[in-house]
């Protein structure tokens, strides 16, 4: 594959994690412009040619290829220092082990210090210069950081016959349309840049101290060794000044060619991210995604721009490779449930019925819940209305730039607007991204920001921050900004339209061209993006297809029946945008959305009665406090309520006894609770009858899989971890898949979150843990996060919850492990009555009290605790944090302070 052309250097290993026999230099001629003929440049590099050899002998396994890793500025090729200690380990005899050629680009790390000022063109040849002399010859995948991310991609380019694929960590390869970041403009400054970059080491201290977490002393030496004087830092400072921020650059036309370049690459591609790298932020990602299209991206949440150094990059980057370039071997049998189902697109009976004069959504007004027959007027528009100004909105957007592909973040509430604009991104092949106000500002900035919208449409509240927090798109406002005033509120939001605007054009240009039609989306192209609540870590970004889209629709209308002229009130607010794809009339509520406590019964009651509802769906939290407030239904709420026949609720485990007391709020209706997740719902469904037959057992009871859907266990190891066999036999604890055809596509820009979760083909792992019973009901005992490897096996959380709550002076238990895999201790907290006002240790009738119940479903206790209140994840109310919980009780148990979770 390659030619041994380098001399091996005899010194000792002293910088952590290199091997000295990875250590090489070379003197290679070079053919730069800059450079006399005949001169020749001592380059220093690791290579692991060794390793790979004693692999070889091993196993009789030839080489994969070779990763050829371009650093940054100011790092060297210890950067790449896992990618060669892990070159090796996973050679398989299907994947055969990787060589790894981590250079020292001239006048950086300990390659020769040239004298001369190398531009862009140069450091492109210099490293075909380097490959040539080694005698390189594919398949070579290109790695590359920084501004080594653009040569590594110049030598691509110039390489195809040898080039197999590409892995890009934090990198740019154009400004692409914005200015230079902040940090970088203060490097080029000339009252700074020689100072900061060659004279002094400030440059380097400043880029190792964006490592999060820090990089620990012997690490940072390490990356500091090669810099340590002031003549061997020229090549930093001119790294910085060759950055080419205009056209007038000399370096403008090199970058201008390897970017354009790229885009015909036609490479498997890889690209992991920092997304708090304070230099080549998400704007630089997105850019390189357009020009790459084919890549798959991770973005390490908390990770900034060493991010080899933030995250294990090694282990997924070999896993892609063997996915991609290598091929894994037998790829087992699917399930029937994830084959392709009969599609009609999500437009369908919208398009049907637009002719229809009947009502099609109600916006309830605000305060109007006191009264059933309202004196406020509700909001309406029918069939006919909705489908005339869907197709208005969308001709509207298109003139403004909305197009197939294109993502649109819709930060309005539930309603006839949010609804309008969902199907016109939909009419368009819009990807709509959807990411509710639940998560806080701190989680729904990181999730817009992930998934980087084209064009962002909000109310006043979003727009404002979207200007805060620098949100990506193009904004767009949900309302009008009338007079001097409004003038004002749309400079500073730098508003480019306002939905009202965009619809009247759009029907001017709809008039003009009556003969102009939409061009439907493809089945299979993104439809939606979905953000999970974040219960157990930064909310994920869930992507759907128009076709697993409208296969979500189809499982709805054929597990509950549901038809056209179903009035459906919505409390839950995915369920506020099916309404008009099941032809259901629909209504949300009068209440906060993204906080579901605040359903009253009366705003129930009334939404109800707008529609003469038949179906509700309201989550968990919700109908907690639709229960508590019934006092205040009137008896035409109360008339309201017993035309309802199905109520569903989903979201988090809901009791029996609540259950039964929603039931007679609604006397005609059938319980229901699906069980699901934002990646599949639903997933199984159970009925309150179904509930109660059951009885108690180690979980919650979620019943028996829905139309379409197949469910299956993988078993635990004894240390938690499942063994990614899939089984359907009852009494089997572990974690819980699932296979249907509304199962999301993939995850958005979790590349690694994705592989994880589809590890057995044509299952998605929920991260869910339970069993099924011998009636083949499934039961859900918690997460696999939260599984508790004991010295006794594997526990899980819910049971002993249950049991705990059984207790009259507990409202609420979460159980938690604390300590290593394999000896963690079982600990349980509990909410007490009447409420504790100081977290501490129950007390010891409390103690064993809960012990003793604990031990019924077979969990020893090591420990009871006392909260005055739960933490509870930020937008399903009703989910326990356990992994914050785990933390507290650790810090609590092991002396520290009780303070809050």
């Amino acid at each position: 594959m390659v030619a041994e052309a380098a001399s091996v250097l005899e010194i000792p290993d002293p910088w952590p994690g290199v091997k000295a026999s990875w250590r090489r230099t070379l003197s290679v001629p070079s053919t730069s412009a800059v450079d006399s003929p005949g001169t020749r440049h001592e380059w220093h590099f690791l290579d692991n040619a060794a390793d790979v050899a004693a692999t070889v002998a091993a196993t009789g396994v030839q080489p994969a290829g070779t990763l050829l890793c371009v650093h940054g500025n100011p790092t060297w090729s210890y950067l790449w220092r896992t990618l060669l200690s892990g070159a090796t380990t996973g050679a398989t005899a299907t994947t055969g082990p990787w060589r790894v050629i981590a250079v020292d680009q001239l006048d950086m790390g300990f390659s020769e210090r040239t004298g001369t000022f190398r531009r862009l063109e140069d450091r492109i040849t210099d490293l075909g210069d380097l490959t040539n002399a080694l005698g390189l010859t594919g398949p070579v995948v290109t790695v590359g950081h920084d501004w080594g991310g653009i040569i590594s991609l110049g030598w691509a380019t110039r390489h195809r016959d040898e080039l197999a694929g590409v892995v890009l960590t934090n990198t740019a390869v154009h400004p692409a349309g914005f200015s230079l970041p902040p940090a970088l403009k203060l490097a080029l400054h000339p009252a700074v840049h020689g100072w900061g970059t060659t004279t002094t080491s400030a440059f380097l201290r400043v880029t190792h101290g964006l490592a999060q977490p820090p990089l620990t002393p012997d690490v940072r030496a390490a990356f500091m060794a090669p810099y340590r004087s002031v003549s061997r830092r020229a090549g930093v400072g001119n790294f910085v000044a060759d950055i080419p921020a205009t056209s007038s650059h000399p370096s403008w036309s090199a970058l201008d060619e390897v970017s354009s370049g790229i885009q015909t690459l036609g490479v498997p591609a890889l690209m992991m991210w920092g997304p708090k790298d304070p230099i080549f932020s998400d704007r630089y990602l997105r850019d390189l995604i357009h020009r790459l299209p084919q890549a798959d991206v991770h973005r390490f949440e908390g990770a900034s721009h060493l991010v080899q150094e933030d995250r294990d990059i090694a282990t997924p980057t070999f896993d892609w490779l063997a996915k991609n370039l290598v091929g894994r071997g037998h790829v087992p049998a699917i399930p029937e449930a994830t084959r392709e189902a009969a599609y009609s697109p999500m437009l369908a009976e919208l398009d049907a019925r637009c002719e229809d004069t009947s009502v099609a959504i109600v916006d309830m007004a605000p305060g109007s819940a006191s009264k059933v027959s309202n004196t406020l007027v509700n909001r309406s528009a029918s069939w006919a209305e909705l489908a005339r100004d869907v197709d208005d909105l969308a001709a509207g957007l298109a003139d403004l730039g909305v197009t197939a592909g294109k993502r649109v973040s819709l930060l309005v509430p539930p309603g006839i607007t949010l609804t309008t604009l969902i199907y016109a991104c939909l009419r368009l092949g819009a990807v709509i991204l959807v990411a509710d106000a639940g998560l806080g500002t701190q989680g729904m900035s990181r999730a817009i920001k992930g998934a980087g919208p084209d064009f962002l449409v909000g109310i006043e509240r979003a727009l404002a921050g979207a200007r805060l927090y620098n949100w990506p798109g193009i904004r767009i406002s949900s309302v009008d900004f009338p007079g001097v005033t409004g003038s004002s509120k749309r400079a500073l939001f730098n508003v480019a339209a306002t939905v009202p605007e965009i619809m009247a054009k759009g029907s001017v240009l709809r008039r003009s061209n009556p003969a102009s039609a939409f061009t439907p989306a493809a089945p299979d192209d993104d439809a939606a993006v979905l953000f999970t609540s974040g219960s157990t870590g930064p909310a994920k970004g869930v992507v759907y297809t128009h076709r697993r889209l409208a296969a979500m629709r189809d499982t709805l209308k054929a597990t509950y029946a549901l038809k056209a002229g179903t009035g459906l009130v919505a409390g839950f607010a995915p369920f506020a945008l099916l309404g008009p794809a099941l032809g259901a009339t629909s209504v949300t509520p009068d209440m906060d959305v993204t906080s579901p406590r605040t359903l009253t019964a009366a705003a129930l009651a009334a939404a109800a009665a707008a529609i003469d509802a038949t179906v509700v769906f309201a989550s968990p939290a919700a109908m907690v406090n639709v229960v508590a407030s019934e006092a205040h239904l009137t008896p035409e709420h109360r008339t309201a309520l017993a035309r309802v026949e199905l109520v569903l609720s989903a979201g988090a485990p809901l009791s029996e006894p609540l259950l039964a007391e929603v039931a007679q709020l609604a006397p005609n209706a059938a319980i229901h609770t699906p069980y699901g997740m934002t990646e599949a719902l639903p997933v199984t469904d159970i009925s309150l009858d179904g509930i109660r037959e059951a009885g108690v057992g180690n979980g919650v009871c979620v019943g028996k899989a829905v139309s379409g859907a197949v469910v299956a266990i993988t078993a635990l190891n004894p240390d938690g971890t499942p063994t990614l066999e899939p089984s359907t036999a009852p009494g089997i604890t572990g974690e819980i898949l699932v296979a249907a055809p509304h199962v999301k596509a993939r995850y958005d820009r979790l590349w690694i979150t994705q592989e994880h979760s589809a590890a057995i083909p044509g299952w998605h792992r929920s991260g869910d843990v339970g069993h099924f019973d011998d009636a083949g009901r499934l039961w859900v005992e918690g997460r696999l996060a939260h599984v508790i490897t004991t010295p006794a096996g594997v526990r899980t959380p819910v049971a002993g919850e249950q049991a705990a709550e059984r207790l009259p002076e507990v409202s609420r238990a979460a159980v938690v492990g604390v300590g290593p895999v394999g000896t963690a201790a079982a600990v349980v907290i509990v909410e007490t009555v009447p409420q504790t006002k100081r977290a501490g240790l129950a007390d010891t009738a409390l103690a064993a009290a809960v012990r003793s119940a604990a031990r019924t479903v077979d969990l020893e206790v090591a420990a009871v605790l006392c909260i005055p209140e739960m933490p509870t994840d930020i937008r399903h109310n009703s989910k326990i944090d356990r992994a914050k919980l785990a933390v507290w009780a650790s810090r609590l148990l092991s002396g520290g302070r009780a303070g809050k979770p």
